[in-house]
């Protein structure tokens, strides 16, 4: 387990589809900032992880006795290293932080469709922490979904 300021944090999220950014639930706009764009965002039956161009928000549902939901916000400043890994029908992509946790968000039945929206996410986040400007084609793309 991953622990963020002496809480645990769970340390691998499984996301099984991608979500439409009109088609997102409302509580989960007020975890970004106005002057955020929500790059892309991912699902599973009880999870959710948004991708904005200044931070990861991953939203960990779940229920062992009665419903519980923690909420993480991983600025991209505090990433170290990312990688990922694309396999015929998963991709997975893992994240260093500074601090020396890691994180994996892994991706289950992506189409062909998936995997380039995943490619692009991950160039444009890698390009961010690099303190680079992202490509603004890449960065449309994701936020117009044309793919």
């Amino acid at each position: 387990m991953l622990y963020v300021k002496y809480k645990e944090m769970t340390k691998n999220f499984d996301f099984s589809d991608y979500i439409k950014l009109e088609d997102l639930p409302g509580y989960i706009r007020h975890y970004v900032a106005e002057d955020e764009t929500i790059l892309s965002a991912f699902k599973t039956i009880r999870d959710h992880g948004v991708f904005t161009d200044m931070k990861i928000v991953l939203f960990d549902n779940y229920s062992k006795s009665g419903v519980h939901k923690q909420i993480y916000t991983i600025p991209y400043n505090t990433i170290s290293t990312m990688s990922v890994v694309f396999r015929e029908k998963s991709a997975e992509i893992d994240i260093l932080l500074t601090s020396g946790y890691s994180i994996r968000l892994t991706f289950v039945d992506v189409s062909v469709k998936d995997k380039v929206r995943l490619r692009v996410l991950y160039t444009v986040i890698t390009r961010i922490i690099s303190n680079q400007e992202p490509n603004k084609v890449d960065v449309n793309r994701l936020v117009e979904n044309d793919f």
